[in-house]
């Protein structure tokens, strides 16, 4: 029941605050170019054409392999306030002397981000509407896709909460949370070329979209939900750690 307390209040702050329309400003524009324009970005040899297209197969999952990527930059910055404000602003004493414990205090943060991010992930059903109304997708194929999103979304919030926790600075928070998702998301392929080749699978499957890949093209593998709510969990479970150690100073 705290948890869902602090998480209606974090929901209720995101409102108040203009960044957080701007973010999602971002996400919508981002969605709706991608989905009616294509993108094509050279240097990172992405290159694909409007997923609402003549002739296109009836499916969003262009769309999917494309947020994976941009949920990067957007998840830290939509996560990057919701502690270091607390800490910017001295509003952490009074959680710190409320009776809720570290742990409901990190749950109703990532629950209120998370609220957001399935607000936002919805606004994409329009976009399904449009293919639906055009051709024949395969709901199976779109509600796995879908579930991909959310065990993703899930485990870039927990990073973003975590990140959050560290500094009392909003942008270093954004940029820290960046980072991170950043290594797991395209850093892995450097790491691969660096351990010997016997290390290299093992490793290269820390990688997170090795295992979103398989959700957007409709495969539901147990190993991938595994292994982002194993992922998800453990950077919650940083974060308590490092909000604790911080009631201590």
């Amino acid at each position: 029941m705290k948890v869902l307390t602090l998480a209606k209040r974090e929901l209720a702050a995101y409102f108040y605050s203009p960044m957080a329309y701007v973010i999602a400003a971002l996400f919508l524009a981002m969605v709706g170019l991608i989905f009616l324009l294509g993108v094509h970005v050279p240097f990172l040899k992405i290159s694909l054409e409007p997923v609402f297209r003549s002739g296109a197969e009836s499916t969003l999952r262009p769309l999917f392999d494309v947020l994976a990527y941009g949920l990067v930059v957007v998840i830290p910055l939509l996560t990057m306030r919701v502690v270091s404000e607390e800490f910017r602003t001295g509003t952490i004493e009074t959680l710190m002397t409320a009776p809720v414990t570290d742990a409901q205090v990190i749950g109703g943060k990532f629950l209120g981000a998370m609220i957001l991010y399935v607000i936002l992930l919805a606004t994409t059903l329009v976009y399904f509407g449009l293919i639906a109304a055009f051709g024949q997708p395969d709901l199976g194929v779109a509600a796995i896709g879908y579930l991909g999103m959310l065990l993703l979304g899930g485990t870039y919030v927990a990073v973003g909460v975590f990140a959050s926790t560290i500094t009392r600075h909003q942008l270093v928070a954004g940029i820290i949370g960046i980072a991170i998702l950043a290594f797991f998301t395209g850093g892995i392929y450097l790491l691969v070329l660096l351990v010997p080749p016997e290390q290299a699978s093992a490793v290269s499957r820390l990688n997170m979209i090795t295992y979103f890949s398989d959700f957007s093209k409709g495969v539901l593998d147990v190993r991938g939900v595994i292994f982002f709510v194993t992922l998800t969990a453990f950077f919650l479970f940083l974060s308590v750690k490092v909000l604790e150690s911080r009631r201590w100073r």
